[in-house]
């Protein structure tokens, strides 16, 4: 046990293919990450979506039923916000308009966005 590093439980939506794959295929390619959302999203958790427009239907039908599930939700976006700007509690918007440039801008951002959960749950080592 001397051995193991604490854990945090997260799930990455887009990790899960075999439910998104049969998702799309029998009901709404738009909907799946909201789907798994309501699967897994239990209130006072943390959901993150990434999305260069802010515009992208998967990911901001996800933040909705992440709210309606009780959620806190943050959403990292291009320049203007997109969609997103106006229903997530947090939006980081990356002053960019280029996708690969704001792609780039959200590297940094949600490293320090693991590092700061890691520090408030583990502390500083």
């Amino acid at each position: 046990a001397d051995r193991l590093q604490g854990a945090i439980p997260a799930i990455s939506l887009i990790s899960q293919s075999a439910i998104m794959t049969a998702y799309a295929n029998d009901a709404a390619p738009e909907l799946c990450n909201a789907q798994e959302t309501y699967g897994y999203c239990t209130e006072n958790d943390v959901f993150i979506g990434i999305s260069t427009s802010g515009n992208s239907a998967n990911i901001y039908y996800a933040v909705l039923v992440a709210k309606m599930k009780g959620g806190y939700t943050v959403g990292l976006t291009g320049e203007s916000g997109g969609k997103m700007l106006s229903v997530c509690d947090l939006t980081l918007n990356v002053p960019e308009k280029e996708t690969f440039k704001v792609q780039e801008g959200h590297l940094p951002v949600y490293h320090l966005l693991c590092r700061a959960v890691e520090n408030e749950i583990f502390g500083q080592n």
